[in-house]
């Protein structure tokens, strides 16, 4: 049996800064996974396939713990602006989605602290 190649090879090698340049480049200016893949003329699966390695080398930076910030919105003539509030003036229901279909429904007036005991262990059951 005889093989006969056409054309250059398709692989390429990338560095690991490469790559991380590349995974850097999602959500910047509102580019997505996609565009980012179309740009760089790669596949989606490619890019998590090197945030999933890249993560696992300790390569990639973590993601700080989130942060809950109290937020109010004032509205002063024509133009809306947004003000931090010691507390809410008002109470009401806020719905979080989590993963895997998980939601979470509580009182706006909920500490962080306890807010984010709750997430945790809800993420972790």
């Amino acid at each position: 049996m005889r093989a006969e190649i056409l054309g250059r090879e398709r692989r390429r090698r990338w560095t690991d800064e490469q790559k991380l340049e590349i995974i850097g480049a999602v959500g910047v200016n509102g580019a997505t996974l996609a565009d980012v893949a179309r740009r760089h003329d790669v596949t989606r699966q490619q890019i998590y396939t090197w945030r999933h390695d890249l993560k696992k080398r300790a390569l990639l930076p973590t993601l700080a713990e989130p942060v809950f910030l109290p937020v109010g919105m004032v509205t002063a003539g024509r133009n809306a602006e947004f003000a931090y509030e010691e507390r809410p003036t008002t109470m009401s229901m806020v719905e979080l989605r989590l993963a895997q279909g998980r939601h979470l429904c509580f009182d706006s007036g909920i500490d962080a602290t306890t807010l984010t005991r709750l997430i945790r262990s809800v993420e972790a059951a």
